[in-house]
């Protein structure tokens, strides 16, 4: 095998998401997953591998696998192309989520994601509203998800997040968002998941899945740049293609080739 550690949805090294992906040349014991990806020690760490000539692919948190990641599909994509120098103009990936497209789009990487729809929630929300400190103005959810928007982006920004009030919800992952008062940025977001031992993801392209959705309907605009206002932050240029999809774009830099000394 060999692993690698990538800065995702950033040109800029220390900034965006870092994921570890882990090239594999079969799959690995399910306890070896989670051990490297404990191991590893970041928000999700990629397991690709080559399989009847299509590419298997999957993401662990340092505590279990998760069903869809964006950033670290992107760093996989990157370490694919550019390490591997796999000459597919596309490549797919076979997932939990089904099929999954990345190609080039000049200096960028282009995924086609399947789009997140959320419904209405009541927004008389006491644990949600002692978190943020004021009432939301809207809160959908969708299975664990739950997507609240805010007031104004500088409160998402300076937000000082309790974790002990989330994990008391019923929602497990949340997202935050306002509309940017920045000009060059559509939405400002954070992503918060301690329950899956994330506190909180620098850049999350699952979230943007709904993201993207949620403002474009909001804002009547098909493509949109949402900014995740992390400590590390990281841009996501979002296009939703129809109902279905949304391709997610932005830039990744290899950090880290790692010389792997040891057996799984």
């Amino acid at each position: 095998m060999q692993l690698f550690t990538v800065d995702s949805f950033t040109n800029i090294p220390f900034k965006g998401n870092p994921a570890a992906v882990c090239v594999l040349e079969k799959p690995l014991t399910e306890a070896a997953y989670i051990d490297i990806a404990q191991e590893m020690n970041l928000s999700e760490t990629a397991f690709v591998y080559e399989e009847n000539g299509q590419y298997q692919l999957r993401w662990f948190t340092p505590t279990l696998e998760i069903d869809l990641c964006g950033h670290a599909t992107l760093a996989t994509a990157k370490i694919l192309f550019e390490k591997f120098n796999v000459t597919k103009d596309v490549l797919e990936f076979h997932t939990r989520s089904g099929v999954l497209t990345v190609k080039k789009r000049g200096h960028q990487l282009e995924m086609d994601f399947p789009i997140g729809k959320t419904q209405p929630e009541n927004s008389d929300d006491a644990l949600l509203e002692a978190f943020l400190g004021e009432k939301p103005i809207t809160v959908n959810s969708d299975k664990d998800w739950c997507l609240v928007e805010v007031s104004q982006s500088d409160l998402i920004r300076h937000l000082k997040p309790q974790f002990e009030l989330l994990k008391k919800h019923s929602k497990k992952k949340f997202i935050i968002t306002a509309k940017s008062s920045e000009k060059e940025y559509d939405f400002v977001s954070r992503m918060f998941a301690p329950d899956f031992g994330i506190d909180e993801d620098p850049v999350t392209g699952s979230a943007h899945c709904y993201l993207a959705n949620y403002w474009s309907e909001k804002l009547s605009k098909n493509t949109l740049i949402g900014y995740q206002a992390s400590k590390r932050g990281g841009v996501v240029i979002c296009e939703v293609i129809n109902n279905d999809r949304v391709l997610l774009i932005g830039d990744c830099v290899i950090m880290a080739e790692l010389l792997v000394a040891w057996d799984k």
